[in-house]
């Protein structure tokens, strides 16, 4: 057990135990859980844990972030709930919506593999570099060992994305690898097939799928196609041969079972491999490339600065994952990606605003997080300064949002293109050089960096100010005004009157951690016996989530409330809820503005327990609940005092 014994134990009791684990991962900075059941998972008592940054919900995951020393904290997590390498990845998720979905396999199968693919991407770049410099020639033994060490992995990827898209699928990890060989067989490849043979006819002739026929399986043509160095394939190829082998288990006697399965397995994907998913995957990765390509030749400037202003939004919520394929696609079949470079700009643009927090600020804790946070940006890591400093202050991650947009921007126009998937920050910078040893694009990657980095920089310096500052000054300059309006004010209040009928239970005596805890603020819960809602205040509609099943009302008075009706029930997704409003609308007390189907929500599996709570309920004197343990329709429900 490693020094992160503690931290890791405390992590599995939060998340619900280890039954409630059915799957685990990581990146760079975060551990990604596959949960049974979320909402049992105690939210704010990780997000308050010493050694973790922050907790997210995204694509099908549960993602607790850690930081740099995430490697550590997983092993000693994996030793605890019993798990080795083989059980570690994440099942696919069987609820949630199709991007959930795909965003969670994407994750699940390219993650494992990202770390060792950034090492051997360093390796070709610097070999590069070392060739450039004339330090030695392409010919030589050293470039050769190296590239060899550098190069193996990118050749036979189908080996490592057929091992983990096993993991993925719930196929044996073996089989992934054998069928990720049997892909790369050097037999079988385009360029093998092709050598000394004649063209038995052309499927497509004519178009950008035409693909010419050498041999046949059976009279079946098996197109010419190298999938050494491929990405799609493989994934598609798995994913067939993990329903074949589910059905094959279920058909085999367990007596021959142990290597009849693996067999049929094998003599039934190969050759589905190779006549029907391999081109197919391989003509619809093309095509994607091409459809990608064509968006961005439209504006390749504001293409740019569209992909480097919202990537480090899409990674706030996990779904830059959807485009890691897209990128790796690129690189493997034009030899280069072009699209998703911009977002290089964003790495350097939030160290550049971190940096500049330290010379500004005058919070010791801000100084001490700082500095620590730039490093890690530079190389590439920007997850600890997003969640530590840049989203907690808001206007430091919109100027660091600005920055990597104009730093995108200048790549696009620029066509700043990466010819190697491999390193991470400054250590990308190799993966820029020219295959023919041309420095024109590393100087155009130098030149981004610098821009964004400046007006990250220069903008912070201009616009951030510490808010306890700010709260200070506007004290002081309303202070005597204060004194006089509270020697003469008289106790005032606004009563939130019970939108739902049914039985008054404490809010900490619900199961929800984050209700009972009083973290959202200070209020009660309702078991509804009536699937009718009405309004507890005169005000408006601040908020209607889309799943219809939490209301947000700013009452004329500046109460705030929160209407959550029923537990994880956003996984409904509407389903049983009716809105009379929408968002924005004004509404007075005792107005319907919500209903529900009770039993339906139950049938489903969901508790109907109502958290109604004051959200705001610190800026105000009291906020007092009703003693009554049964209420009626607009009964005094929660008295606020101001």
């Amino acid at each position: 057990m490693g020094k992160y014994k503690q931290l890791a134990q405390e992590i599995v009791n939060n998340v619900g135990g280890k039954e409630n684990i059915s799957g685990l991962v990581h990146c760079i900075t975060r551990l990604r859980f596959t949960l049974k059941d979320e909402s049992i998972a105690n939210d704010n008592v990780l997000k308050n844990m010493e050694g973790i940054v922050t907790v997210m919900k995204s694509g099908g995951q549960y993602q607790v972030v850690i930081g740099n020393h995430v490697e550590a904290v997983y092993k000693d997590v994996v030793e605890i709930i019993g798990l080795d390498d083989s059980s570690t990845s994440s099942e696919t998720k069987k609820s949630g919506n199709i991007l959930d979905k795909g965003i969670d396999i994407i994750s699940g199968i390219f993650q494992p593999v990202l770390g060792i693919m950034a090492a051997c991407g360093m390796l070709k770049g610097f070999n590069a570099l070392f060739v450039a410099m004339g330090l030695y020639s392409d010919v030589s033994g050293g470039y050769m060992v190296i590239n060899a060490a550098g190069d193996a992995l990118f050749t036979f990827l189908p080996l490592f994305l057929g091992y983990t898209s096993a993991k993925k699928f719930g196929l044996k990890p073996m089989l992934g690898l054998a069928l990720g060989a049997a892909v790369c067989y050097p037999a079988i490849q385009g360029s093998s097939i092709s050598a000394g043979a004649d063209v038995m006819y052309t499927l497509f002739k004519g178009t950008m799928f035409a693909s010419p026929v050498y041999i046949d399986f059976f009279g079946l043509p098996i197109v010419s196609i190298d999938y050494t160095g491929t990405v799609v394939p493989i994934i598609f190829i798995v994913y067939f041969a993990s329903r074949c082998e589910k059905l094959f288990n279920k058909c085999v006697p367990d007596l021959v079972k142990f290597f009849f399965v693996p067999m049929l397995t094998l003599l039934i994907t190969v050759p589905v491999a190779l006549i029907v998913i391999g081109p197919i995957a391989t003509f619809g990765s093309t095509l994607i490339s091409q459809i990608v390509i064509s968006i961005r030749d439209f504006s390749p400037l504001l293409a740019g600065a569209i992909v480097g202003f919202t990537w480090q939004i899409l990674v706030i919520f996990g779904m830059h994952w959807g485009f890691i394929p897209v990128y790796i696609n690129n690189v493997m079949t034009l030899g280069y990606d072009n699209v998703m470079m911009p977002f290089f700009a964003c790495t350097f643009a939030s160290s550049a605003v971190v940096l500049a927090i330290f010379f500004k600020t005058k919070d010791k804790k801000l100084k001490e997080m700082a500095i620590p946070n730039f490093i890690s940006g530079i190389f590439g890591v920007t997850e600890p300064a997003i969640y530590g400093i840049l989203l907690p202050l808001k206007k430091p991650f919109i100027i660091s949002c600005i920055a990597s947009g104009i730093g995108g921007a200048f790549y696009g126009f620029f066509n700043l293109r990466k010819f190697i998937t491999g390193g991470m920050g400054i250590f990308e910078l190799p993966a820029m050089i020219e295959p023919d040893g041309g420095m024109g694009n590393l100087i155009v990657a130098l030149s981004g960096i610098a821009i964004s980095m400046v007006v990250a920089f220069v903008l912070t310096m201009i616009l951030y100010k510490d808010e306890k500052v700010e709260e200070s000054k506007k004290v002081r300059n309303k202070g005597k005004e204060e004194i006089k309006e509270v020697k003469s004010t008289k106790l005032e209040r606004e009563i939130v009157t019970s939108p739902i009928k049914g039985e008054v239970l404490k809010l900490s005596d619900i199961e929800d951690a984050a209700f009972a805890s009083g973290v959202l603020g200070q209020g009660v819960a309702i078991i509804p016996s009536d699937g009718k809602v009405v309004a507890p205040v005169d005000g408006v509609v601040t908020t209607l989530f889309p799943s219809l099943h939490a209301i947000g009302i700013l009452s004329d008075t500046g109460v705030e409330v929160l209407i959550h009706i029923g537990l994880n029930t956003i996984q409904l997704e509407g389903r049983g809820f009716e809105a009379c409003i929408k968002q924005g609308d004004r509404i007075t007390k005792g107005q319907t503005i919500l209903n529900f189907d009770v039993d339906a929500i139950k049938e489903l599996g969901y508790s109907t327990v109502t958290p109604i709570v004051i959200t705001n309920s610190s800026q105000f004197l009291d906020v007092v609940e009703t003693e009554s343990k049964n209420i009626e329709l607009e009964d005094n429900l929660i008295t606020v005092l101001f």
